[in-house]
């Protein structure tokens, strides 16, 4: 599989990394951990893999935290709510009404704080 684009979706002053994977009915987003960068990401075989089997029944949803890999930089660490904000502005930038949430590492702890379905700013 070719890497996929890289969007941006801009949460407050931000832009934040994102990249969207197949094309089934249900979205799934990955919440990343403590590091993440989705370019290097594909270039690691197993991560590929991983990824491209969630793609075969979702269309997967990743992004770069804020202050990682394409996203911004910024100066501090954000809070909670800064972090579930920026999945928010990823699934609107990706015109994802409604997703279930897979986090691993420090991205759980975001994920686990959201509803296990959530929907973007922009409900249908």
């Amino acid at each position: 599989m070719a890497m996929p684009a890289t969007h941006y979706a801009r949460s407050g002053d931000v832009n934040i990394a994102y990249q969207v994977v197949g094309d089934a009915p249900r979205d799934l987003v990955v919440v990343p951990g403590w590091i993440s960068n989705i370019d290097l990401f594909w270039e690691e075989p197993h991560v590929a893999r991983f990824f491209e089997r969630l793609a075969s029944f979702s269309r997967l949803i990743l992004f770069d935290k804020r202050g990682t890999g394409l996203s911004d930089r910024v100066a501090d660490m954000p809070n909670l709510e800064t972090r579930m904000d920026d999945v928010r502005a990823v699934m609107d930038a990706a015109s994802s009404a409604h997703a279930a949430l897979f986090g691993y590492s420090e991205g759980a702890r975001c994920a686990r704080c959201l509803p296990p379905r959530i929907r973007s700013a922009r409900r249908p």
